[in-house]
């Protein structure tokens, strides 16, 4: 097998406003350690870093009406539709350890949480960034679209809070954000979540624990056979 200090990069598209993100990330998460745990001793380091994409960018950063108002206007559907659809993927999150509460999400556009995670990234704090403002946006009805809000999120993982709301304003990760979008489009990814699992291998939306696990060992094994 190889030295235990190779890795595996997974590069994942995501938003923050999407709940299949919050859900593909629990089933990846637990897919991974899985995988770990039937590697051993040889498993591999697996490394995530996270790329941006924003379903709705046209969306306003203070959103009049709810989360059902807003599917309802941007998929054009009517309220008694799209509440269903809510309790169905409340459902699905609640299977993976997630307590959505829709009824306190408020909607915003993302591009601000975006730049912080790149913010984030360039300090060594990406993956807890991400989950933090997920947790906040989906669990804890904080909003995730205003400079100071965000500001408290990253100063909750010990970012410098100061320094988080001069990197927002100046909109310095703006151009971080634009090129994840722009080798999305590259990619040819209309949707997420999305993973990129070792460069080579594409998986689309949020599969079960057990379709990442196969994926991460099929890229280890054909390492393996590589290098023996």
């Amino acid at each position: 097998m190889p030295e235990v200090s190779e890795s595996i990069k997974i590069d994942i598209w995501s938003d923050i406003a999407c709940p299949w993100c919050y859900i593909g990330k629990r089933k990846f998460e637990a897919g991974a350690s899985a995988f770990a745990e039937k590697a051993g001793a040889d498993a591999p380091q697996v490394i995530v870093e996270y790329h941006s994409f924003e379903l709705a960018p046209d969306t306003p950063v203070d959103f009049d009406g709810s989360a059902a108002d807003f599917l309802s206007q941007h998929k054009g559907l009517p309220i008694a539709q799209v509440a269903p659809m809510l309790e169905n993927v409340t459902g699905i999150a609640k299977n993976v350890g997630l307590d959505y509460d829709y009824e306190a999400l408020q909607h915003t556009n993302t591009v601000k949480a975006h730049q912080l995670l790149h913010y984030a990234k360039a300090h060594g704090k990406q993956v807890e960034a991400k989950e933090r403002v997920l947790k906040a946006y989906f669990t804890e009805g904080r909003h995730v679209g205003r400079v100071e809000d965000l500001a408290d999120l990253a100063a909750e993982i010990g970012l410098d809070r100061d320094d988080v709301i001069r990197a927002l304003n100046e909109d310095e990760f703006l151009g971080d954000v634009r090129a994840d979008q722009a080798l999305a489009v590259e990619y040819g990814i209309q949707g997420v979540p999305f993973f990129v699992i070792d460069g080579k291998y594409g998986v689309s939306g949020a599969q079960e624990a057990a379709t990442f696990a196969q994926v991460l060992d099929q890229v280890w094994t054909e390492r393996a056979a590589v290098t023996s």
